[in-house]
């Protein structure tokens, strides 16, 4: 049955990747099929369909390089587990539907090509969910790696004075980082003032603001002052409403303002130059 069942897909091939297009892209929230270039949404259809009768031939074996080739394509591509999950439901639907049109499926054959459908799709959708989520697990953990990496540098821009811009979600081993390479960077670059750039961070919250705080304190122990810049109106009044207490370094809405504030605190400013012409 399974080789008949291979047989019937392989020859209605067309039919059935056209049918699940067309029902992927009703489904809710769907982006890809919508915006994706034709030629790029052809060739992912046709990868996904290989990978779906994969394993009908040689029960339970899914082809492992064609499996995950696939799955870090459609995570690059953003495809959710909960739309991978609706891939399958829909590419088996649509099989169904369209042999039981072409007259393969009968009510001779009913009750053993559901059999069959079944023992086909269970295995094949653990398999592809569980490589789904070790691919985005370990994407996740790279774009973490490369954030950390980006984001919690210590950049001189003046003698004495020092930016630190932070981006993305600062939990507690972010936090962590940001605090080593700050006290470490003030005392290389024998800074003065330390400007907190949080332009970058999307939420501050009772955690983030905690984290900001103990920095600020790390950095007022080995002798510089520390300020906190980047503070948006939205920023500004989430930390009303939480509460939270700000009052022991100087904050600006803005970096460019933040550094003017360091230049004032080691005696320095910026002034024009006027060009004398020929």
């Amino acid at each position: 049955m399974n080789k008949e069942l291979s047989e019937n897909i392989k020859h209605y091939i067309d039919d059935i990747i056209t049918s699940w297009q067309e029902k992927m892209k009703k489904e809710k929230g769907e982006r890809f099929f919508q915006y994706m270039p034709n030629d790029v949404v052809e060739k992912t259809s046709r990868e996904f369909a290989e990978l779906m009768t994969s394993n009908l031939l040689v029960a339970d074996d899914v082809n492992e390089t064609k499996l995950t080739e696939f799955t870090e394509k459609v995570v690059r591509f953003g495809w959710s587990i909960k739309f991978v999950n609706k891939s399958i439901e829909n590419f088996s639907e649509v099989t169904f539907e369209i042999l039981e049109s072409e007259g393969v499926i009968n009510d001779s054959n009913l009750r053993n090509y559901v059999k069959t459908i079944m023992a086909w799709i269970s295995p094949l959708r653990d398999s592809i969910i569980e490589a789904y989520s070790v691919e985005w697990e370990r994407t996740v953990q790279l774009q973490k790696v490369a954030l950390q990496e980006l984001s919690a540098s210590l950049i001189p821009v003046f003698d004495k004075v020092s930016v630190m811009p932070l981006v993305g979600t600062i939990d507690t081993e972010r936090a962590k980082l940001i605090m080593e390479n700050l006290l470490e960077g003030v005392v290389k670059q024998r800074a003065e003032v330390v400007l907190l750039d949080i332009t970058g961070v999307p939420v501050v919250d009772t955690m983030v603001a905690h984290h900001i705080i103990q920095a600020a304190d790390a950095v007022r122990l080995v002798g510089a002052k520390c300020m906190l810049v980047g503070i948006r109106p939205e920023i500004a009044q989430t930390i009303v409403a939480l509460g939270i207490e700000l009052n022991d370094f100087t904050t600006t809405s803005t970096l460019r303002r933040g550094m003017q504030q360091a230049l004032k605190l080691t005696n320095r400013k910026v002034v024009e130059v006027e060009t004398e012409w020929m």
